[in-house]
């Protein structure tokens, strides 16, 4: 199976069975891979070539799913763009990958075109206001042909590169080749024994590792329809999955507990969900029961990185849970804990936990200093903190790493520090995370402020939200003396 190839066998298989559902609206397969050859030979049309950067910087939505694969038809590197970036994050984004195509909204397009003098190597601009004739997006996939030749690729062709500053203090593109892709497209199939009769709801970002696995490879593999939502109010989610009949849902822990507590949860009918996925950030154990108690779903936890594409361990449903275990290794991926010496401890002893296998990305885009520091002797380290028991189960521990986990959004404090100290009245910053039952953790910036200068906390709040996506902006703000 071949990823750039995926699609199309799909809907050959199953070309009337619903692709997407968006909206009120259907997408069958048959039309999804029409769309993505219009906008493959459209996007060839503009020069783009195997191994070319295609940004698309887009919510939840058909166009996503469209872009994506169109891209990596061609064997292009389709670079998804975290939809709340702001001008300053996407600068770095589309100049450090060398994208020639950004594919974006409307809405946000305003976002590039705030920097589009200082990005002379980003060629064309293309924009969507919907599928909907009037659109120049829809106008390009509107009379696309049914078939066309895609090229092979070998396993090792970089396909997708998301950015990440989870192992390293800053931003990098983590490449992601065909066969990285693969390992998560059989996920659903393999270990949930999904079929063209599931129906996910993908409630988290496509742009994000996770949302992509679960909501979008893992489904189109074995036809089955994705629910698309760009927000995810307790209604919502609610209502689609009565209304759609979904078959599972994968969210972060903030959504699953969110439905626990949410009021009128009795009033909807879920018999139709056959279970649940979280990670991203780690779950309180002893709410897995309450969640099989009241939504009637056993929900399994996963673990990733952006850099092992990103399930590598998981609770698999046929073996027994262990509270406060992520599960076991992904057949294929092989996971050990090592010391600080870089060599493997007994069971029960806390190290480093590293990852081996075809899930481990290719590298970070143009960066080997920075590959070379996570990936050591044919192993990717973690950075979390871990310890196996004798049957191979993993525990977290805690991170190695100076990062904060904000309802399954990676946040490094430098660069939320990088900003704070951009402001005038600020002399210096220290940011750290501050428990939190919902979102896992929220952002804290303790602030000294310069001698005779003044600042308030909305100030403050107002100048990040100018440079930094909203999961990055602090959510508390302290005063102090020093950060001695």
């Amino acid at each position: 199976m071949n990823v750039a190839s995926m699609l199309q066998e799909t809907a050959q298989n199953y070309s009337e069975n619903a692709a997407i559902l968006y909206k009120g609206n259907e997408i069958s397969y048959r039309q999804l891979n029409r769309f993505v050859n219009a906008l493959a030979i459209h996007l060839k049309g503009l020069g783009i070539q195997k191994g070319d950067k295609v940004a698309i910087m887009l919510p939840n939505c058909p166009e996503f799913i469209i872009s994506y694969f169109a891209s990596i038809r061609l064997g292009a590197v389709a670079v998804t763009v975290n939809s709340m970036s702001t001008s300053y994050e996407l600068l770095h984004v589309i100049e450090d990958s060398d994208a020639y195509v950004l594919i974006t909204t409307e809405s946000l397009s305003k976002r590039f075109r705030e920097i589009q003098g200082r990005l002379p190597n980003l060629r064309h601009l293309i924009v969507t206001s919907g599928l909907d004739a009037g659109s120049p997006f829809g106008e390009i996939v509107e009379n696309g042909p049914e078939t066309m030749d895609v090229p092979d690729f070998a396993g090792s062709d970089p396909a997708v590169m998301i950015y990440s500053s989870g192992l390293t203090g800053k931003a990098l593109g983590a490449v992601l080749t065909f066969d990285n892709l693969k390992t998560q497209a059989v996920l659903l199939q393999k270990v949930f024994q999904g079929t063209q009769n599931d129906r996910c709801l993908a409630v988290i970002p496509l742009f994000h590792s996770f949302g992509a696995s679960v909501n979008m490879l893992s489904p189109i593999y074995v036809g089955a329809g994705i629910v698309l939502m760009e927000s995810s109010t307790m209604e919502g989610v609610f209502t689609s999955i009565q209304n759609e009949k979904v078959t599972y849902l994968a969210a972060v822990p903030r959504l699953f507990m969110g439905m626990l507590f949410y009021s009128r949860r009795a009033e909807y009918d879920l018999s139709s969900l056959r279970f649940g996925i979280t990670g991203g950030s780690a779950m309180p154990p002893e709410y897995f029961p309450e969640l099989e108690k009241h939504l009637g779903i056993r929900v399994l936890e996963g673990y990733g990185l952006t850099e092992t594409s990103p399930c590598c361990v998981f609770t698999m449903p046929s073996i027994k849970q262990k509270p406060g275990s992520i599960g076991t290794s992904l057949p294929g991926v092989e996971a050990k804990v090592f010391d600080e010496a870089g060599r493997e401890v007994q069971a029960g002893v806390t190290g480093e936990l590293v990852i081996r296998g075809d899930v481990v990305m290719q590298g970070y885009y143009k960066d080997q200093e920075a590959t070379a520091r996570v990936m050591r002797g044919g192993w990717l380290h973690s950075g979390d903190l871990a310890y196996m028991d004798g049957e191979g189960y993993v525990f977290l521990v805690g991170l190695k790493k100076r990062m904060i986990i904000t309802s399954g959004f990676n946040v490094y404090p430098g660069d939320v520090e990088l900003v704070l100290n951009m402001h005038p009245a600020l002399a210096a910053s220290k940011v750290v995370g501050r428990t939190d039952l919902m979102r896992g953790e929220i952002v804290k910036a303790l602030i000294v402020t310069k001698p005779g200068f003044d600042a308030d906390e909305k100030e403050i709040i107002r100048h990040c939200r100018v440079y930094l996506s909203s999961y990055k902006v602090p959510r508390e703000i302290v005063f102090v003396p020093s950060l001695d």
